[in-house]
């Protein structure tokens, strides 16, 4: 029973250790308990906040001076959401540039015998 006991409350513990922490919601001492935030950008995130809630990621990493994608993933994957969102970041599209010109053939020379 006590071996049951204990495996509960080590559940418990686990599973407070890992809740989300919502960037609008969050006091302080929350925004401090995230891996990657300490008291300065906490006291930073709560003056933004204060001229309006963070719509979502982009909305906080435009009004938030030194959280850019990067960061904002790091602070996701540690547990911080906006709104309950965690972050998703947004697939770079790579394509080149259409061109008119005809690709050239190289000319290889032919191996000596």
């Amino acid at each position: 029973m006590l071996k049951r006991l204990l495996a509960l409350l080590m559940t418990l513990c686990a599973a407070t250790a890992f809740a989300a922490v919502d960037v609008n919601t969050a006091g302080s001492a929350d925004l401090d308990s995230v891996k990657g935030i300490g008291p300065g950008t906490s006291s930073k995130l709560l003056e933004v906040r204060k001229s309006g809630k963070f719509k979502d990621w982009p909305d906080l990493i435009a009004r938030m001076p030194g959280i850019g994608e990067k960061r904002a993933a790091k602070l996701s994957a540690e547990g911080l959401t906006v709104n309950g969102e965690s972050f998703k970041a947004v697939a770079a599209t790579t394509t080149k540039p259409a061109t008119d010109k005809p690709v050239k053939a190289i000319a290889t020379p032919a191996p000596k015998q």
